[in-house]
């Protein structure tokens, strides 16, 4: 069974290398699964691009590839770095179709995951984590922003599995006077197709309560991945925004190696 999917291998996570490789992607998801102890994987996008479109401005941001690096501190326990070396964010005015372009590198993602409830059917993780401000000013904001995520995995009868995803985020304030909450939520249904392939839907929505205005933005979500061997995963999705302050559209394809 291809453990690609948030939840496909939450109960697989302490056993040794030569089980399937269990990963935080495709989708928004997070696994309560970690990787073992001792070992290093790599999750990442091979490109993606996401499209959003407003009233004034259309922006499209091409990301080449967007790593997250893992190392397997505990069997229950791993710690996280993602950064994206190579982006670019173009806006385009509607009105008068003049173009500006940025290009450069993302912020930096530290994370920290551990499990601490391993059930014959359910699984709950924790994962505190602070973003470093080392992109330009239009890739990201300049600030430091943090949160702590709870995934919970619950295995149901005939091999589907339920991931559900609260978040709460601490980000900067529009006007730059300070930070403000912002409460993220998802529920995630996976399933594999045969013994390589795993299909996942998933709804994601978020509330930011920034002071100026508060931003509501919901999603639906879907992937598809593919376990090549145990420590190799193919996979591609689609992120689809469901109104008006959500991007249109984001699609990848990508792929996670164990070493």
């Amino acid at each position: 069974m291809a453990c690609a999917l948030a939840g496909v291998c939450g109960h697989a996570a302490a056993q040794a290398d030569a089980a399937p490789i269990c990963t935080d992607r495709p989708t928004k998801a997070n696994a309560t699964c970690t990787v073992p102890a001792g070992t290093w994987q790599i999750e990442s996008d091979l490109g993606s691009y996401t499209r959003d479109t407003q009233p004034g401005t259309r922006t499209e941001t091409f990301n080449w590839v967007n790593p997250t690096f893992k190392y397997g501190l505990t069997q229950a326990m791993d710690l996280q770095l993602n950064w994206s070396p190579q982006l670019r964010v173009r806006s385009t005015d509607r009105s008068t179709g003049q173009r500006e372009t940025l290009n450069g590198a993302g912020d930096v993602t530290l994370r920290l995951k551990a499990r601490f409830h391993e059930g014959e059917r359910v699984s709950v993780a924790v994962i505190p984590f602070v973003k470093a401000p080392t992109a330009r000013q239009g890739i990201g904001n300049d600030a430091w922003e943090g949160g702590i995520a709870l995934p919970v995995s619950v295995s149901l009868p005939n091999r589907f599995s339920l991931t559900f995803g609260p978040e709460l985020d601490l980000l900067a304030d529009s006007d730059g006077s300070g930070h403000h909450p912002a409460l993220v939520n998802l529920v995630n249904l996976a399933h594999p197709l045969g013994q390589r392939a795993t299909l996942a839907v998933e709804l994601w929505s978020s509330i930011n309560d920034d002071p100026a205005r508060t931003i509501e933005q919901a999603s639906a979500d879907f992937a598809l991945s593919y376990l090549v061997n145990p420590a190799l995963q193919l996979d591609l999705g689609g992120n689809f925004g469901l109104n008006d302050a959500t991007p249109d559209a984001q699609v990848y394809l990508g792929l996670s190696h164990r070493f």
